[in-house]
């Protein structure tokens, strides 16, 4: 049964889920006693059918969810809210959903950098592999609706009493800069073009 776990991206047809994902991230916030922005219904189903949400079903059954955020002006994303339920952890589900979400991520908006906060090890684990690094939260997006998101967490006193330099969650950072080819300078690049016979 857990083998046949399809990991996919969500669209309309997958509304139907969008309660019991909400039930999975709020009974997951009051177990670990630690924040996540609260969403709406209607969030949830905007997102999948934007093609920005990524699902895992057990055939009909709902296993796992994340979803992905544009921020100024589509410079900054973010994958949020990864859940999987409690029945399929331990699985390697959560690494499976977090790896598409951050392909649909980098296709869709291959200059922007992608970024999470989390207070979750396992989430910081993943993010690593990916090529995320921790940063302040002055290296996140100045975007100010990004921020209102945090207002559902329980948290949110610690982000105002700092001035939103912190929290208790940790900021990581995927800048697409960093992973692309080795720059050399015009001056080396245009030589190259002549030696190569390039015009």
């Amino acid at each position: 049964m857990k083998d046949n776990i399809e990991v996919k991206v969500a669209d309309a047809s997958h509304e139907k889920y969008v309660d019991t994902i909400l039930k999975t991230i709020s009974d997951a916030a009051k177990v670990r006693g630690t924040g996540i922005a609260k969403r709406t219904h209607e969030y949830l189903a905007t997102k999948m059918r934007e093609a920005k949400a990524v699902i895992a079903l057990d055939g009909d059954k709902f296993a796992g969810f994340s979803y992905i955020e544009t921020w100024g002006n589509k410079q900054y994303v973010t994958t949020s809210g990864l859940i999987v339920h409690p029945d399929y952890r331990g699985l390697g589900l959560s690494k499976r959903i977090k790896n598409l979400t951050f392909t649909l991520a980098r296709v869709r908006w291959p200059q922007a950098k992608i970024f999470s906060l989390t207070s979750g090890s396992a989430v910081m684990k993943m993010n690593t592999q990916l090529g995320y690094h921790p940063v302040t939260f002055n290296d996140l997006t100045d975007d100010e609706s990004f921020w209102r998101g945090c207002e559902g967490c329980i948290n949110v006193d610690v982000l105002h009493r700092t001035n939103r330099r912190y929290c208790i969650c940790t900021a990581m950072l995927y800048d697409p800069e960093e992973h692309l080819p080795a720059k050399l300078s015009k001056e080396v690049l245009e030589r190259i073009k002549k030696i190569d016979g390039i015009k």
